[in-house]
């Protein structure tokens, strides 16, 4: 049960990518109340945490009723999650969250709306930033491989435990942004890309044998 919890702890963190979310989260509230901030990161993880947790429970059976096997599914989503690795190595994924938070701040302004009076929460932080289709594809991987519910259990306590520190990272973000440095959130962005590189591939190897019933 640990060696399951430590590696769909560390798929799933890698995937939302904690340490990624704190500059764009800063972005998007920048000029927002330390309360408004609260609310908002809170929100955003709890929404996000119940998307991910639907997916974990029922991804499976709606699969089924669209007629796409498993194995499918796990090829497609480690190609999904692969891709996702390639543009963290190459700092992509960073880029075009930044450009995202950009784009809601330029909407905002046009609208002739202060930024603090915008809520983030549900677009873009919860979903696509937070529950995105490789967070989706990854935690339907991930319970896809589990036997019982000890194991389905286990899966979901490290989500939780992900999502816990996604909200502590979202709540110090002033803090964070000051403490990290852009140097350093790049060095650790491009390290967890490989690692997330290597489970992705994994994803692909498991669903191969199981479409040709290999050993």
């Amino acid at each position: 049960m640990l060696a399951l919890f430590i590696s769909s702890f560390v798929t799933l963190f890698v995937v939302l990518d904690p340490p990624g979310c704190v500059p764009i989260f800063s972005s998007l509230t920048n000029g927002a109340s330390v309360a408004h901030r609260r609310v908002m990161a809170l929100r955003s993880v709890v929404i996000a945490s119940i998307v991910l947790v639907l997916f974990a429970l029922f991804g499976e059976p709606f699969l089924r009723a669209l007629g796409i096997s498993l194995a499918a599914f796990k090829i497609a989503g480690g190609l999904m999650v692969f891709l996702i690795a390639i543009d963290m190595v190459f700092e992509k994924r960073t880029e075009r969250r930044e450009n995202r938070a950009e784009s809601v701040k330029s909407a905002a302004a046009a609208a002739a709306k202060p930024i603090e009076e915008e809520d983030i929460s549900v677009f873009p932080m919860a979903i696509p930033m937070l529950a995105g289709p490789g967070a989706i594809a990854a935690i339907m991987l991930l319970t896809a491989r589990t036997n019982g519910i000890a194991e389905t259990a286990t899966v979901l306590g490290a989500l939780g435990a992900v999502m816990l520190l996604t909200l502590v990272s979202l709540l110090a973000a002033g803090p964070l942004m000051k403490l990290m440095g852009a140097k350093f959130e790049g060095a650790l962005t491009r390290l967890l890309g490989v690692i997330l590189a290597a489970l992705a591939a994994q994803f692909v190897v498991d669903g191969i044998k199981e479409s040709f019933k290999l050993a």
